[in-house]
């Protein structure tokens, strides 16, 4: 592959200024389009050295067979054409949205001759408002049914108004109470547009007013001993308040804001966006998105916001993020547009605001979770990952059992390696191993160990599956040599070429040729085989790519698990050993300096401030801890 493009505008050709530039290959399809400050300086990064370019980037760049740019007059400028480019050519290298469909809506069709509300995921009405998204279809349902006794505005479908309209019977919801238009002839167009108004008012945010009037018209009715238009204000008032239970003061009441949580890995990333007005909660959403090319945080947080903000003029003053996009300043000028108001973007940072980011960014890791959960456990992508991994490989058969390799250390000390094992792209929980490893000088050295271990238990788990089906016999009990219960057709190790190269070694000395190996390096498109100086590149559409990247992060979770629960154990021990220490003071010791270093560095003082340690047994624990037990004479 040659290391320069032969695209590659030549120097000085590409201006300064800001502006879109858009990569296309060679049938003149749009595969990138992106903005930037100073066009030069931007698509210089993309014609470096080829060697030099996340593979990601490697693989566009060399897809694309042209390049063009469009110089605009200010940043906002090149904001709103890269928007509008990319939803008019949907270029494939882009962040691609898998947006959730399943999320309805409340809308209210202002368009209409007498609007109504009602629950839909079309987010095209004309001239319809909405509020939401709902986790939920009945949750949508349950805030409609409260809010029309409140507010009783039109809920009956075009057809019945139409034909109420025409004959002046009020329509079939109007005759049961469920719908207040003027087809249920009970107000005049004019009084039900109030009530409409009043209704977005509300669910927009203006929650006190409503709710302080309601309380002052129902003491008036009760004070002039009108009952009966009283207890109806009480039960608006008692409605109003159920919807507002509903959804918890989470900021100050005067509070309109977005927020959305993100978490990210190397291929995917999941957004969380919560709808604030008026300081509470109206609405929540969730969006996925698989990262075609390596982009940063504040990358992610700008393309979101495009794709949230650009078909919507639901637009609050404020805007919360995890990290600030490079282009703030510009997005908030483009939002500012939309809005016809100034809008702000900043970091939630302290106080209410950071908690809330805190609870978005959960449910974003929450959201990751399950969509590559959902990816991997479908039948059909496991099938096509299993087939990708095997031609990527090169192997006879697909690897119907895969074991994955992790080591773990806590500054080499307290090593450990963990082993899971995945059937049919399954993961076999029942099956996962951990090891502890005594000695060692280095990971290779760790891996070599651990495989050595696991191999010579290779033929015993043939032998008891022999054995458990009657052809062999022995006096070794099958649970035992059926440990592990079947042999793998790959290993996975965590690393690069000196971690497979120790791996191939134990293989070598266990004399096994029938099982296949790779090591999963730090990019994790690269997969390395023994004797190859160069990786095995997986596509980026593989499915194979996420099956991977499951299996590394299994590994990875279960050996961090093992070797915390190690640690813990182990200073448990140590502590054990002092005089005048019991379980429940270990427990308060631990929870108090929340860490085995911690503890070792506080002085007597500190760790008198404990509860239940005096000094005379803060002294001890402190020379215990600082090297007492290498002294045999204390």
């Amino acid at each position: 592959m040659a290391d320069v493009l032969p695209y590659k505008p030549r120097a000085g050709e590409i201006p300064t200024d800001p502006g879109v530039y858009r990569f296309r290959d060679a049938e003149g399809r749009v595969l990138y389009v992106g903005k930037a400050k100073n066009l030069r300086q931007r698509l210089s990064n993309y014609f470096a050295p080829l060697r030099t370019l996340h593979e990601r980037t490697r693989r566009m760049v060399t897809t694309a067979a042209s390049v063009e740019w469009t110089v605009v007059a200010t940043d906002v400028d090149s904001l709103q054409l890269e928007y509008m480019w990319i939803k008019e050519f949907d270029p494939p290298f882009n962040v691609r949205y898998k947006d959730d469909k399943s999320y309805p809506f409340m809308a209210i069709t202002l368009a209409d001759e007498a609007p109504r509300v009602i629950v839909t995921r079309n987010r095209r009405i004309p001239g319809a408002r909405y509020f939401g998204p709902y986790p939920k279809v009945w949750a949508v349902h349950d805030t409609i049914d409260l809010m029309i006794k409140a507010f009783p505005i039109r809920t009956c479908s075009d057809a019945s108004y139409r034909r109420a309209m025409q004959t002046g019977r009020p329509c079939f919801p109007g005759q049961i109470g469920k719908c207040g238009g003027p087809c249920s002839m009970t107000c005049t167009i004019e009084e039900h547009r109030a009530m409409v108004d009043d209704f977005i008012a509300f669910m927009a945010g203006g929650d006190e007013r409503f709710t302080r009037d309601l309380t002052k018209r129902m003491r008036a009715a009760s004070a002039a001993m009108d009952y009966e238009a009283a207890a109806k204000y009480r039960d608006k008032l008692a409605s109003l308040e159920a919807v507002l239970g509903k959804s918890a003061l989470v900021l100050p009441a005067d509070e309109d804001a977005d927020l959305f949580g993100l978490a990210e890995d190397e291929l995917a990333a999941a957004v969380h966006h919560f709808v604030i007005r008026g300081g509470r909660v109206r609405g929540v959403r969730s969006l996925t998105l698989d990262k075609e090319l390596d982009i940063s945080g504040g990358e992610l947080v700008d393309q979101v916001l495009q794709r949230v903000y650009g078909d919507s003029s639901d637009i609050p003053r404020r805007v919360l993020v995890p990290v600030l996009p490079d282009g703030a300043h510009e997005l908030e000028q483009w939002l500012c547009e939309r809005r016809g108001r100034k809008v702000s973007i900043a970091v939630a940072q302290r106080g209410q605001r950071a908690d809330l980011m805190r609870t978005a960014t959960l449910n974003a890791q929450q959201a990751l979770l399950r969509h590559k959960t959902r990816r991997t456990s479908d039948y059909v992508a496991r099938t096509q990952a299993l087939t990708d991994l095997q031609e990527a490989l090169g192997m006879s058969e697909a690897p119907l059992r895969i074991e994955c390799y992790d080591i773990s250390h806590l500054s080499g000390t307290n090593v450990v390696a963990s082993m899971v094992v995945f059937e049919d792209g399954l993961p076999r929980k029942d099956q996962y191993r951990s090891f502890n490893i005594a000695e060692t000088t280095d990971d290779t050295d760790s891996m070599y160990q651990v495989l050595m271990r696991r191999l010579a238990r290779v033929d015993a788990a043939t032998q008891g599956a022999e054995e458990a089906s009657g052809d062999v016999a022995g006096d070794e009990p099958v649970a035992q040599r059926r440990r592990f219960a079947y042999n793998p057709q790959l290993l996975l190790v965590d690393g690069g070429q000196p971690q497979v190269n120790a791996a191939a070694r134990a293989l070598r000395d266990s004399g096994r040729t029938d099982i296949a190996l790779a090591g999963i390096a730090k990019r994790l498109e690269e997969l390395w085989l023994p004797g190859d100086d160069f990786p095995v590149i997986l596509p980026r559409t593989s499915e194979a790519l996420y099956l991977v990247q499951r299996l590394r992060d299994e590994a990875h979770r279960f050996a961090i698990t093992h070797q915390r629960r190690r640690r813990r154990r182990d200073i448990t021990t140590v502590l054990s050993e002092i005089p005048g220490l019991g379980e429940a003071r270990i427990k308060a010791l631990l929870r108090h300096f929340g860490s085995v270093t911690a503890l070792r560095a506080a002085s007597s003082e500190e760790i008198r401030q404990v509860k239940g340690i005096g000094p005379a047994l803060a002294e001890g624990i402190r020379e215990h801890l600082s090297g007492g037990r290498a002294d045999p004479s204390r």
